[in-house]
């Protein structure tokens, strides 16, 4: 089962650790020091506006899909293929 990240971009679900919201990086008060890390070296998959990072094992990538359309995605490939 794969999940459609926006461009031309497609990963395996079972490959998501998670999908955080932008918004998550710009807030000063979050404790996962890992986040900025994470943004920096992220793989932009298009030209439009960061909505959410998809983490993986191997690679961050900065979507322009919104963490909420990208699980209800994953929800949908998996009901499918149950």
């Amino acid at each position: 089962m794969f999940i459609h990240l926006g461009g031309s971009q497609m990963i395996r679900i079972r490959e998501v650790i998670a999908i955080l919201d932008a918004d998550v990086t710009k807030n000063p008060a979050n404790s996962l020091s890992n986040l900025q890390k994470w943004k920096d070296e992220s793989e932009n998959i298009s030209e439009h506006q960061i909505k959410s990072y998809v983490v993986t094992p191997n690679r961050v990538y900065a979507s322009p899909i919104s963490s909420t359309t990208l699980k209800k995605r994953a929800d949908q490939s998996q009901k499918m293929w149950k």
